[in-house]
């Protein structure tokens, strides 16, 4: 085929169905992919999205045939700027088409599109504007020069007849898009607060006495700070969601614990004071307004079984460190059916999700979720007047033990420890989240991603609550606890093994009838805070000694649990006993009566803490009715420093073999038990977080 010889010819192939049919496609195509990039997130926008990508997958074929018959037409002119601004156009559609169809296949089938070819894509949109605009104007301009000649005119109104159905079909386009926007009906979501609901603290202070507020003041539905499970069947963090699925953020509000305290809140202290937890462990009912009067559980379906959700917490943009849930939260906006049920919809979610991914990572992911500071708005606790009716108390202060510790330098990431280096190690992955450019040892194509399973101590309730993982989890956590896990981004900036080592020292040699003290020393080696943290009027880490002689018969022991769980009178502990006005022991969680402690043991980062024990070494000795972990001793005996006189078999004592361990477990046995009831036999799992040995040498006289 040559090019067309006439004025006659070239008016006909203006003329031509196919030229203006693909000339509508490709200008919505083009006109909507600007849109899409330049404006803002809308519905309008994201049915654009679907549409794009719809007549884009139809613009393919038409468009190969055209763009063939186009180029065998006119091949045989002469180059000119024209013909040269043509395979400017053909070689930018092209680039545009393929790429299109890539991020397609890519929204479709994978979890995410690939950045270079959603650049390529862009790219390819502005290359086409740029070569199409001079090629399309040039002839126009051309032909209108030329309108006084019976040729000219006869082009230039071909030219328009083509411009005028080729707008028609955009505009008519559009008009399907604008319909579309205008029938969708989003899912209704009720922000408000019940009519019941009680402004105990103030009308401008609706979650009071909790500090977390919404940026806008007003309540959150709680659909719209839930859906965690979308993430991870949507395919795309099915790995990060599986984490999170099993961790203290999310059971926070399922917590058995936290469920029977509140209620005990509720009742004794009214159930508006329960806010106070809300912030941290209940945010989906707390900003949906089910801590109210009259509110059954005080926890609703939603915020029970997703606690601190995906969105809860991505949805975070300021916090203070001042804790007690100091933090402002928004609310995002929700993709086309992205709340919606039903296998279609979720489809189409998800695919706006992975196509159209801007708006998804700017209103969930930024920089303030790398700061301890975030971290700081939950894991640092008070109470006050609004509470105990009585003054402030500092409670738990991950925080600033942190902040003043060893693991913080200022200015020099080289040093410093945060919080999601420790707690959300990085993982091999394939999820869209992997890769960072914000932390000074990252990139974004490293191919990994923080864990969300925040590993700390919590070994006992994902059992309790028979989640899926629950031994995984647990088993990790106990590793953690042993500082077992290896950590490579952070290994040269803390010594090897244990998290708090224990070290045993005794003397070498004891003559039966001689004083022996054992020195237990505890190192707080590689934990970030104080250990333990956390609510200590619940936690329990102790020290286990016992002594044996050569043949395994019992010496002297402390430290040990009796059959119904409960660790024996005088042990070394670390721990704290809260009290409350009265001067009793707050020993159910009843922190809406503290007024202070009556006693506290932890060890500050890189510091050591010391026990101290005594006995009596046995040489030859009748055997005892009674083994020396029963023995009641008597009160004037410092329970850090303890002298017990000992019995073993008949025979001649050679050897000592001491052994220490440092013991932890999350809840005491008498929590437990007013939780569950004694008759249900649950107990606390206890790891052993770290352990030491030493041999004493017995000699006699003249030895």
């Amino acid at each position: 085929m040559t090019a067309p010889q006439n004025s006659t010819a070239q008016a006909r192939e203006w003329q031509e169905r196919l030229l203006y049919t693909v000339a509508g496609l490709l200008l919505f195509e083009t006109l909507t992919g600007l849109a899409i990039y330049l404006l803002p997130f809308s519905v309008p926008n994201q049915v654009m999205v679907l549409l794009h990508t719809i007549v884009g997958l139809v613009f393919i074929l038409p468009y190969a045939w055209y763009q063939l018959r186009h180029w065998r037409t006119y091949r045989a002119l002469r180059l000119s700027h024209v013909k040269l601004t043509g395979y400017f156009t053909m070689a930018a559609t092209i680039a545009a088409a393929v790429s299109g169809l890539v991020l397609t296949v890519q929204a479709v089938a994978g979890t995410r599109i690939s950045r270079g070819w959603d650049l390529a894509h862009v790219v390819a949109t502005f290359a086409l504007v740029a070569a199409a605009l001079p090629h399309i104007v040039t002839l126009v301009v051309r032909a209108a020069r030329n309108r006084e000649t019976t040729a000219g005119a006869q082009l230039l109104a071909a030219a328009r007849w083509c411009g005028a159905r080729t707008l028609l079909l955009t505009v008519g386009l559009f008009v399907v898009v604008a319909g579309a926007a205008s029938l969708y009906r989003p899912t209704k979501l009720v922000n408000k607060l019940p009519a019941d609901y009680s402004y105990v603290f103030g009308a401008d202070r609706p979650f009071a006495p909790s500090l977390a507020r919404t940026r806008s003041g007003n309540a959150y539905d709680a659909r719209s700070l839930a859906g965690s499970a979308s993430c991870g069947t949507s395919g795309c963090h099915k790995a990060i969601y599986d984490e999170w699925s099993v961790s203290a953020h999310r059971y926070s509000a399922m917590d058995a614990a936290f469920q029977k305290v509140q209620t005990v809140m509720g009742q004794q202290n009214g159930p508006e004071s329960t806010r106070y937890c809300g912030g941290c462990h209940d945010p989906i009912s707390l900003f949906s307004g089910t801590k109210n009067i009259f509110a059954e559980n005080l926890t609703n379906q939603v915020g029970y079984k997703e606690g601190v959700s995906c969105i809860a917490c991505h949805a975070i943009k300021e916090t203070d460190v001042k804790g007690n849930a100091a933090y402002v939260i928004t609310q995002p906006k929700r993709y086309l059916f992205e709340l919606e049920e039903g296998k279609p919809q979720r489809m189409v979610s998800d695919f706006l999700i992975r196509s159209y991914p801007r708006y998804h990572v700017e209103s969930l992911q930024h920089k303030l979720f790398k700061s301890p500071e975030f971290c700081a708005a939950c894991h640092k606790q008070f109470i006050d007047k609004e509470i105990n009716r009585v003054g402030w108390v500092q409670l738990q202060n991950q925080f600033d033990a942190w902040r003043k510790s060893r693991w913080n330098h200022p200015n020099d990431p080289t040093k410093t420890v945060e919080c999601r280096e420790c707690h959300m190690p990085l993982n091999k992955s394939y999820d869209p989240a992997n890769g960072d450019d914000l932390d000074y040892n990252r990139t974004p194509s490293d191919g990994e991603h923080r864990s969300h399973r925040f590993i700390a101590a919590n070994q006992f309730m994902p059992q309790a609550l028979k989640l899926p993982g629950a031994d995984e989890q647990t088993r990790l956590t106990e590793k953690w606890l042993r500082g077992q896990i290896e950590i490579p981004e952070i290994a040269k900036k803390w010594r090897k093994g244990p998290a708090v080592p224990i070290e045993v020292m005794v003397p070498d040699h004891a003559r039966p009838g001689d004083p022996i003290k054992i020195d237990v020393v505890l190192t707080n080696n590689k934990v970030g805070h104080d250990f333990p943290t956390g609510p200590l009027d619940i936690i329990q880490a102790w020290v286990e000694v016992d002594v044996t002689d050569q043949a395994g018969n019992m010496v002297f022991q402390t430290g040990q649990r009796d059959a119904g769980n409960f660790i024996a009178p005088g042990t070394f502990m670390l721990k704290a006993e809260p009290v409350d006005q009265y001067g009793h022991l707050i020993d159910k969680h009843n922190l809406w009566e503290m007024v202070g402690v009556r006693y506290r043991r932890s060890i500050f980062p890189g510091f050591s803490d010391q026990a101290d024990f005594n006995f009596i070494c046995p040489g030859q000795v009748v055997q005892s009715s009674a083994p020396p972990s029963t023995r009641t001793l008597p009160d004037s005996i410092s329970p850090l420093s303890r002298t017990v006189a000992v019995s073993v078999p008949r025979g001649q004592v050679t050897e000592l073999n001491v052994r220490a361990r440092l013991m932890y477990r999350k809840a005491d046995q008498f929590l437990i038990n007013f939780l569950f009831g004694k008759e249900s036999g649950l107990t606390a799992p206890v790891t052993v977080m770290s352990e030491d040995q030493k041999t004493i040498l017995v000699t006699r006289s003249g030895e």
